[in-house]
């Protein structure tokens, strides 16, 4: 084979390889499970769906305490919706290993937790600020805590560079925001956001067929609801009355998936993911695409876009829509309106999607693309020609 040959695609066989190992994401779950002394830490992490945010990003640094640091949580009482806000301030979204902790220009940063990025932090109160101290210590203190650093890094535990770093400080991040009592489930009602924010029509349709009911059941586990808004469910109105009881419910208990996703997780997921009103496989589904700064839903008869949030509140997130979604279960692509007429609010309608065979679940009713199968198949192409 000719050497020029060779170089050309000897950098494009690199690229793939390193793609193929590191495709398998990490699973903070089975890091500390080899840790018993961080198994109350760990356990919490699971209840307040913590793991998950974790898992899926792809840098993160969890400031891990220990069992002895935990109890002094528990000790207090608190909801587990307080303990999620107080766990959110150990997970920053950047990546710091033990020999980072040494490197900080000019000996101190400031740098954002998963408190902050939820949007439930006041002001600068989610950002934890890490000090190079004498000795080779570190300091590890929330930003407005009147420059307390009450924590020191204690060992690295475990460190992937620069995907996750799992480090252990000597004590809980105090802050009086994260520990501020956190409204629970029940106090959260859909159809009353709904209501008050621009989808009075919507949970109006969903009180009368009594699907309301589903949606307040799925809040405690996590819920996602995508509402068209007063406008759009206006001008939906004819066909909706067109359809049966049950085709009513169906179609109701489509625009809700029984999880938390917030924005940031559903741009970063994009696939195929299973609603309210999934009985069995591959039935009412619809895909979540991300194009540029816009999110859109995709079904076989309709694409409709997400144009606001009416509320992300860790387990319901509820998001507006430009367009009723319609399950080919119960619509046709057939049965879309002429080009001419696609602007009609609510009945705009695009041709069915392509197939997404090459698609795997990712655990959280979203489906992803495998990075590590399809790097393997371009590299086999990539051989299969050097060896030509």
């Amino acid at each position: 084979m000719p050497h020029s040959k060779l170089a050309l695609f000897l950098p494009f066989l690199s690229f793939l390889l390193f793609l193929a190992s590191t495709s398998h994401a990490h699973n903070i779950t089975k890091i500390l499970a080899q840790h018993p002394e961080f198994s109350t830490f760990n356990q919490y992490l699971t209840r307040t769906r913590l793991a998950a945010d974790i898992n899926r990003r792809l840098t993160i640094t969890v400031l891990a305490i220990d069992n002895a640091a935990m109890s002094s949580i528990l000790s207090k009482g608190y909801s587990i919706y307080t303990i999620r806000n107080i766990l959110s301030l150990h997970i920053l979204v950047d990546y710091f290993g033990a020999k980072k902790l040494h490197q900080i220009s000019k000996g101190s940063t400031l740098t954002s937790s998963v408190f902050q990025a939820s949007g439930a932090a006041p002001g600068t109160s989610g950002y934890v600020n890490i000090t190079d101290l004498k000795g080779g210590k570190v300091g590890f203190g929330v930003e407005n805590n009147d420059g307390i650093l009450n924590a020191r890094f204690v060992k690295s535990i475990k460190e992937i560079p620069y995907n996750i770093s799992v480090l252990q400080i000597s004590q809980v991040l105090s802050s009086a925001e994260a520990e501020a009592p956190t409204p629970g489930p029940s106090e959260l009602n859909v159809t009353t956001i709904l209501s008050k924010q621009g989808c009075k029509s919507f949970a109006d349709l969903l009180i009368a067929t009594g699907a309301d009911s589903t949606y307040q059941s799925n809040i405690e586990s996590g819920l996602t609801v995508f509402c068209p808004t007063d406008g759009v469910i206006k001008g939906f109105l004819p066909r909706y009355k067109n359809l049966t009881a049950p085709q009513k419910t169906s179609l109701l208990l489509y625009h809700g998936i029984p999880v938390y996703q917030s924005l940031q997780m559903l741009k970063q997921n994009n696939g195929v993911v299973n609603t309210l009103a999934t009985d069995r496989a591959n039935k009412y589904d619809f895909t979540v695409q991300t194009d540029g700064e816009d999110l859109t839903l995709e079904t076989k008869v309709v694409t409709s876009k997400v144009t606001g949030t009416l509320i992300d509140q860790e387990p319901l997130a509820v998001y507006k829509l430009n367009k009723v979604l319609l399950p080919s279960e119960l619509f046709k692509p057939t049965e879309a309106p002429s080009p001419k007429s696609a602007n009609s609010p609510g009945d705009e309608a695009d041709s069915p999607q392509a197939d997404s065979s090459d698609q795997t679940a990712d655990g959280n009713g979203a489906v992803g693309i495998n990075g590590g199968r399809l790097a393997m198949i371009f590299l086999s192409l990539c051989i299969g020609t050097l060896l030509m």
